[in-house]
């Protein structure tokens, strides 16, 4: 698995443990949800260091956390998200 494959892998698995929508974490990570959702997918060719950082620090990771093989056990959202009733 090559690094943007893991980042889109790590972001979604974080994204549903913690219950959120796209939208909800792109807001959250001061993205627009269509980055979220190409970064996910798989499509975007490069992603940018302070791109990951700021992904990271989402879920209060260090990069070097959210990159390990092994998702981390214990993670939190850096700031309350108000929830999507479109979605829920």
């Amino acid at each position: 698995m090559n690094s943007i494959t893991r980042v889109g892998t790590r972001l979604r698995e974080l994204r549903k443990r913690h219950g959120l929508t796209q939208q909800e974490l792109a807001e959250l990570a001061d993205f627009n949800q269509n980055f979220v959702q190409q970064i996910e997918a798989g499509r975007k060719k490069e992603i940018w260091v302070s791109t990951v950082e700021r992904l990271a620090a989402a879920f209060c990771l260090e990069v070097h956390e959210f990159l390990a093989p092994d998702t981390p056990a214990k993670t939190k959202l850096a700031r309350k998200v108000v929830s999507s009733r479109v979605h829920r």
